[in-house]
């Protein structure tokens, strides 16, 4: 399973996560399975997405997507995103 992280800068959390929930439909329909957020504890607004994906080649296809900017963009994304395409290792202990 491919697993693609994405950590980005937004104006205001509240209104993103509206959008990006709105956003969900598209995602699933690329690949997605799902996955986790994460919040800088020190910086509100810098957020953390790990999603779980199909295949590596559907994350790229979504990342790459001129719909996927779009919807950055109207959701008030304030920086370019890091986006990190990830295959798991294996699990590590405490």
């Amino acid at each position: 399973m491919t697993h693609l992280l994405v950590r980005q800068k937004v104006k205001n959390y509240d209104e993103w996560k509206t959008a990006f929930d709105a956003h969900s439909d598209f995602r699933q329909t690329h690949g997605s399975r799902g996955g986790h957020l994460f919040g800088n504890a020190t910086d509100p607004n810098e957020i953390f997405i790990l999603f779980e994906w199909d295949d590596l080649e559907k994350a790229r296809q979504f990342a790459d997507s001129d719909e996927l900017r779009e919807a950055m963009d109207k959701a008030g994304v304030s920086d370019e995103p890091d986006i990190y395409y990830l295959e798991a290792l294996g699990k590590v202990s405490a």
